[in-house]
């Protein structure tokens, strides 16, 4: 998805809706193509492929934990999501007019009372499945080096194989799938919500606190403070339980993967992907992994 194609979806899907386009402003571009209109709406246009069904599953969602009165960003009420020529959009409420991130004591509170709720059985909410994404990616290792590409499916080989082992050491159940501070923002009043709800499903809650250790041990994003309070909050150090490591690897190489699909168009990330796999292949430091 370019900024042109994601525009011109955009526009669209605002003339199905009734929303003015004029004036929106692309706050990212990824896996998603994300807008804030003129009217404080969000809109988040899919990549080609994504499905409508995962569209659907984070409108209801959002309906389910708006009426938990939980923090987390909120459907639009119009009829969504909106399918237009193979992309899916969905039109949020928007919070805040800045992007500013929650502090890590406030993503583990959110984290926590997220792991405290009970999804009614009607929400339907998939299983976690980590390594049917690792083989969605697969095809993208045709884009590097091939010694690389065999060195990360044997990996990820390995890597299925110890998961499958582990035993986990947290109750499973609701669980967002991607919660890190980049997925808590503050609101225009200073409240920490959570945001990006295409990753809900039910599952190890281990999979909701990988990220932030992973932040803080490997990469150095957060401190040791920082980190310290996140796990005094939440109640738990998933660092100490022995099947973090397995947890971790498998996030890196799900960030490189992901990162191999802009590899053929984008050089920077081509080269920050062979120095991801060189550092997994290695045990180099990631202290320079740069996001994306």
């Amino acid at each position: 998805m370019t900024e042109e194609t994601a525009r011109r979806t955009l526009v669209a899907v605002c003339e199905r809706v009734g929303l003015d386009p004029a004036g929106a402003e692309l706050i990212r571009i990824g896996s998603n193509a994300v807008y804030r209109l003129a009217k404080p709406v969000i809109v988040r246009i899919s990549r080609d492929g994504e499905s409508v069904e995962n569209a659907r599953l984070q409108v209801a969602v959002a309906r389910w934990l708006a009426n938990e009165s939980y923090p987390a960003t909120r459907a639009l009420d119009v009829d969504q999501p909106v399918e237009l020529d193979g992309q899916v959009a969905t039109l949020w409420e928007s919070a805040s007019e800045r992007e500013e991130y929650a502090p890590l004591p406030e993503v583990a509170e959110l984290i926590r009372r997220l792991h405290e709720l009970e999804a009614p059985p009607s929400l339907a909410l998939p299983q976690i499945r980590p390594f049917a994404k690792l083989d969605e990616y697969l095809p993208d290792l045709e884009r590097v080096d091939a010694t690389d590409a065999a060195f990360m499916r044997e990996r990820i080989e390995q890597l299925r194989s110890r998961y499958e082992a582990l035993d986990f050491a947290l109750k499973p159940g609701v669980i967002h799938g991607e919660a890190n501070v980049g997925n808590v923002i503050l609101d225009r009043e200073g409240k920490p919500l959570l945001i990006d709800l295409d990753s809900f499903c039910t599952g190890p809650r281990e999979w909701d606190l990988v990220q932030t250790a992973l932040f803080f041990e490997r990469f150095g994003w957060h401190t040791e403070d920082e980190y310290r309070k996140f796990v005094e909050v939440y109640g738990f150090d998933v660092m100490t339980w022995p099947g973090y490591p397995v947890l971790a690897e498998y996030r890196e190489i799900s960030m490189t993967l992901w990162l191999c699909g802009k590899a053929v168009s984008d050089k920077g990330a081509a080269d920050e992907v062979r120095k991801r796999i060189e550092a997994i292949r290695t045990g180099g430091s990631r202290r320079d992994w740069a996001p994306f």
